[in-house]
C-alpha cells in the first residue's frame, strides 16, 4: 500500500486561497493542511477554494481536519448531520469551496455528517484572481510521532463532536491515541 502523503499547492491574493490537494490527502499531509490553513488566515484570508480534482482519498484524520476547519469558518460548534448542504456564499466574508472532489470523498463526508460545511462546485473557479500568480508547492512539515498522533486524536475528537454517529466510530481509536499521547508526557 502507498502511503505517500499529498502533494499540497497553494496561490493566494488578497482574501482570497486555492489550495490544491493532489493524491491521497492522509494523516501526515493534514498537519501540513492545517499549518496552511492557520498561515492563511492569519493573513486575513477568507475565501478558500480546495481544488480536489487529483485528490483520490482522505482519510479519517484528514476529514477530521477539514472538518474542524469547516467548523471554524462556519462559526458554528456543532454541525447537524440532517442539514442540507449549507451555500456558504450567503456567509459574510467566509467560504470554503471544495472544487470538483471525486464521488468517494463526497461520500465520505456525507457518511461523517460534515458534507453541510462546505460549498461543492464543478468546474473551474471562475472569479479566481488573475492576479494570484503561479502556485507554490507547500514544503512537508518534519513532525514528530507525538504531534502527528495528537493532530490525529483532535481530528477524530472534531468528527465525533460534529456528529454523534460518529462516536462508535472512533471512540476505541481516540482511546487508543490518548493511551498513545500519554506515553509522550513521561519522556524527557
Amino acid at each position: 500500500m502507498n502511503t505517500a502523503s499529498a502533494k499540497l499547492l497553494v496561490f493566494a491574493s488578497g482574501h482570497f486561497a486555492c489550495i490544491k490537494i493532489a493524491g491521497r490527502a492522509n494523516f501526515t499531509s493534514s498537519l501540513d493542511f492545517k499549518l496552511l490553513i492557520q498561515e492563511l488566515s492569519e493573513k486575513a484570508v477568507s475565501r478558500f477554494v480546495l481544488d480536489l480534482s487529483e485528490c483520490v482519498l482522505m482519510d479519517s484524520t484528514f476529514l477530521g481536519v477539514l472538518a474542524g476547519f469547516g467548523l471554524k469558518m462556519s462559526g458554528g460548534r456543532n454541525g447537524d448531520s440532517n442539514a442540507a448542504p449549507r451555500d456558504q456564499s450567503n456567509t459574510p466574508g467566509k467560504s470554503i469551496e471544495l472544487m470538483d472532489p471525486n464521488p468517494r470523498i463526497l461520500e465520505l463526508l456525507e457518511n461523517l455528517g460534515v458534507l453541510h460545511l462546505f460549498k461543492v462546485i464543478h468546474g473551474p473557479c471562475a472569479d479566481m484572481p488573475k492576479e494570484a500568480g503561479t502556485p507554490r508547492a507547500v514544503p512537508g512539515a518534519h513532525a514528530s510521532r507525538e504531534e502527528v498522533t495528537r493532530n490525529c486524536l483532535e481530528a477524530h475528537k472534531t468528527l465525533m463532536e460534529i456528529d454523534p454517529a460518529n462516536v462508535p466510530k472512533f471512540k476505541e481509536l481516540t482511546q487508543f491515541l490518548a493511551e498513545d499521547l500519554k506515553k509522550f508526557k513521561g519522556r524527557p
